[in-house]
This record gives structure tokens, sequence and C-alpha cells, in this order.
């Protein structure tokens, strides 16, 4: 099995368990979200034991261990992105399983379980058309990303996950994402390297590059836009941040 092929695998996998433990909504709220979390990182960490022993891994919901930092080969993961909306019982939520090498995503897929929806690097293309649209969060858009808004006439788009959001901007439905409040590399490591594969812009909000595998995985902000929007974007970022 290929990377992007076991990256797949497990992103369909693990959700499909993750769906499997709504069943009948006889878990709801903060127990089914933890439940969640734990049976996901469990089946994914014991499917990476089995297929890549050698490598290591960064998850949100395993202890972190330094070796990564020695380590080419580092797969990052976010077995469950969007606890909350999971609990609540939306369907804005996803699957983030990244291989990176060197601190960059090569292999990557993002599932939206609910939706029936996988994205691999693999498999992606550049969305054909402009939506005229920008995702923000459910509990408020950023400042940047209404600045921005305001800025380019763009309207918003609610949902919540970042993997939801990213996906927006690969599949077409809207035309970038503005983080400024701050992730960690586990929330956008995927969505990042299936969105450059389907050849949209990514960087920071200065636009520096992203890099992953950092000794701290927070991340204090990123851009994922259409690449004919990124210089007005960041020319628009540049007069606030």
């Amino acid at each position: 099995m290929t990377d992007v092929d076991l990256a797949a695998a497990i992103a369909v996998g693990a959700g499909r368990i993750l769906v499997a433990a709504r069943h009948d909504a006889l878990l709801t709220g903060r127990r089914l979200g933890d439940l969640g979390d734990s049976l996901a990182q469990d089946w994914i960490a014991g499917v990476l034991a089995a297929h890549r022993p050698k490598d290591a891994v960064l998850s949100e919901e395993a202890t972190d261990s330094r070796a990564r930092l020695d380590a080419q080969r580092v797969w990052i993961i976010d077995p469950l992105d969007g606890t909350r909306e999971y609990a609540a019982g939306t369907a804005d939520w996803a699957v983030h399983v990244a291989l990176t090498v060197n601190g960059q995503p090569t292999d990557c897929a993002v599932s939206l379980p609910e939706r029936g929806e996988v994205f691999r690097t693999d498999t992606v293309d550049t969305p054909a058309h402009a939506a005229g649209a920008l995702v923000m969060s459910r509990f408020g858009g950023s400042y940047e990303s209404m600045w921005v808004a305001a800025r380019l006439g763009l309207r918003a788009i609610v949902m919540g996950s970042a993997g939801a959001k990213a996906m927006a901007v690969v599949r077409g439905d809207a035309d970038a994402y503005i983080h400024g409040s701050g992730q960690y590399e586990w929330d956008n490591c995927a969505p990042v390297g299936v969105a450059r594969a389907a050849g949209l812009h990514c960087s920071r909000l200065d636009g520096s590059p992203l890099r992953y595998n950092r000794p701290s995985p927070y991340m204090s902000d990123f851009l994922i836009c259409r690449p004919e929007l990124a210089e007005p974007i960041l020319r628009s970022l540049a007069e606030i941040v």
C-alpha cells in the first residue's frame, strides 16, 4: 500500500468508526465527543504501528514524543477534527491524516464522513470557478477574515471544523480560508497538503511558508486560497498583521 493509499484508508476507516459511534444517538454531547476522540486515536495508532512501524507520529490525542524531531517521516494526525460539531450531531467534522517528509506534507487525506467525501493528494483538482466566498467559523469570523471579506467583497460561508472549511475551498464552494486565532499542526497539516495538491495557495498570513514537525506544534495563523487571490489577500492582510 502506498503512503497516500494508506492515508486515505485511515481517514475513511476512522470516519466509519466515528459514524458508527453515533448510532441511534445512543450517546450525545461531551460523552460522545470524548469517546470519538479515543476510538479514532486508538484505531489509527494501531494501523500506523502495523503498517508504518518505523515512522514517527504527532497526534492531537496522543502524548507528544520529542523523538519525532529527529525523524524525516512523521505522520501528523487529527483523529477527529471538530469534536464539538461531531458531538452536537452536525456534519461539519473531519479526519485528518498527513505524512510529512522533512517538515512538508506529502501524502495526505481528509475525510468528511457525514458527507461521504474523501480528499487525497493524488486525486484532487484545482476548482474550476471562483465562488466569491470566504469560509468562517460558525462561532464568529476572525478579525483577519472579516477584514479581507470586506476589502475583497467576499460573502461569508459559516461552518465548523478546520477540515470542513479547508475542503470547502478545495471543492470550490469557497475561495479562501483565513485563520488568525491559532491552531495546532494537526488542525491544518493534512488540509494544507490536500490544498497544495489541488493547486491552491497555502502560507502564513504574512506570506511566509508553512513548516511542520516543529518543536512546538502550535501554529498561530495560516491562509488557504485560490492562487489568483493570494496577492490581493496578502496585500490586504499586510495592512493589519
